[in-house]
């Protein structure tokens, strides 16, 4: 016979089960449905592949005499693809046959014509390509660009003729000026609001922190990559801030030990987006594509001073007589527009080295574009 604390004892142990099965997972717990071993996976047989096994990677070639002749091979092996999809004497569309025989400079009242035949090279907006009188270089380097051509299918791809389109860019900026005047352009607001943009990110004032704890790597270099951006910064901005943007101050975006961005002053910045809207238009289309191919509108605005006509009273003299030599090395040039572009990308190049078929491609395609700012202004 229980006694009255044995039933109480069982009776509120009881209660605790129910509650807790109230719960699924705790009720699983309280309960043990089964208690049959578990079984093991049933190991499958690998597949059966008739032949001998596969060889043993092997190591990439690194001499630069095998990467050279790679290179060419590659070179011959797309030539010799062009020259079969593209045959002259049996074209499949009208595109892919080259219409004209000669290319020729043709001089005229307004300036100088690039003229296919009889025809004259034209802009997407069908106005005839006119570049002025004092830029005859730029009117035989685009001659050079449609002589090269094999068809006429290249000619509507830009990166086949970059010196045409860019002239045609700053033809259109010209027109679009004439007919509504430079306050009413909407060419000319696209590019200053696109140009304004690159100023607050601008790779020239983007400059990386004083010390780095997590690249151990950075305590043995002689310079900081810090450093060598302020060497390479600070002479392009004392330029700006003492003859195109006089009176102005242009902060570092990224201070020494902060990733926050830091926008200029609004006096800043209102004085230089008056600057490049009063740009002429062949300076103006210079300036889109030296901004859009070092992503820094510093560095694209002094590339711009240094070689444009119309700042001719702010370029130093390189005349024929005194120190030319010495005058003419310390232009700020393509190499030194670069290297202020890309001088992070070179830093971890030179401790790293470069990509094949990646770096070296960018490096001369940066060339490429800042050499056709400097012949369309030059």
């Amino acid at each position: 016979m229980e006694l009255p604390i044995q039933r109480a004892i069982k009776a509120t142990s009881s209660l605790s089960v129910r509650r807790q099965c109230r719960e699924p997972r705790r009720c699983l717990l309280a309960q043990q449905l089964h208690t049959t071993p578990s079984k093991e996976a049933t190991p499958v047989a690998h597949p059966t592949v008739p032949g001998p096994p596969p060889q043993a990677p092997q190591a990439a070639a690194t001499h630069p005499q095998d990467r050279v002749a790679r290179k060419r091979q590659i070179a011959e092996t797309l030539r010799q693809n062009q020259q079969a999809k593209i045959n002259p004497s049996k074209p499949t569309t009208i595109l892919r046959k080259r219409f004209w025989k000669d290319v020729h400079v043709k001089e005229t009242a307004s300036g100088y014509e690039v003229h296919l035949d009889t025809r004259p090279v034209r802009t997407a907006s069908r106005q005839v390509l006119c570049v002025p009188r004092n830029k005859k270089a730029l009117a035989g380097a685009i001659a050079i660009e449609w002589d090269q051509l094999v068809s006429a299918q290249q000619a509507i791809k830009q990166h086949f003729i970059p010196l045409t389109s860019l002239t045609s860019r700053a033809v259109d900026i010209e027109l679009s000026d004439a007919q509504f005047g430079p306050s009413a352009n909407q060419i000319r607001e696209r590019v200053v609001e696109m140009a304004m943009r690159y100023l607050g990110t601008d790779t020239l004032l983007c400059w990386a922190p004083e010390k780095n704890i997590h690249d151990p790597y950075e305590q043995q270099v002689a310079k900081s990559l810090r450093q060598r951006q302020r060497e390479v910064a600070e002479p392009i901005i004392a330029y700006l801030t003492s003859h195109v943007f006089p009176g102005v101050e242009i902060v570092p975006i990224l201070g020494e030990d902060s990733i926050v961005p830091r926008p200029q002053p609004e006096v800043t910045r209102q004085v230089i987006s008056g600057w490049i809207s009063g740009l002429p238009p062949y300076e103006l289309a210079a300036l889109e594509r030296g901004v859009l191919a070092t992503k820094s509108l510093l560095v694209a605005a002094r590339l711009l001073v240094e070689w444009s006509s119309h700042f001719s009273e702010l370029q130093r003299d390189t005349s024929d007589e005194g120190d030319t030599k010495i005058e003419r090395n310390h232009r700020f040039d393509i190499e030194k527009a670069a290297e202020a572009a890309n001088l992070e990308v070179l830093h971890q190049t030179e401790r790293w080295g470069e990509v094949e078929d990646t770096h070296d491609v960018e490096k001369e395609d940066v060339r490429r574009q800042l050499g056709s700012v400097i012949l369309l202004v030059g």
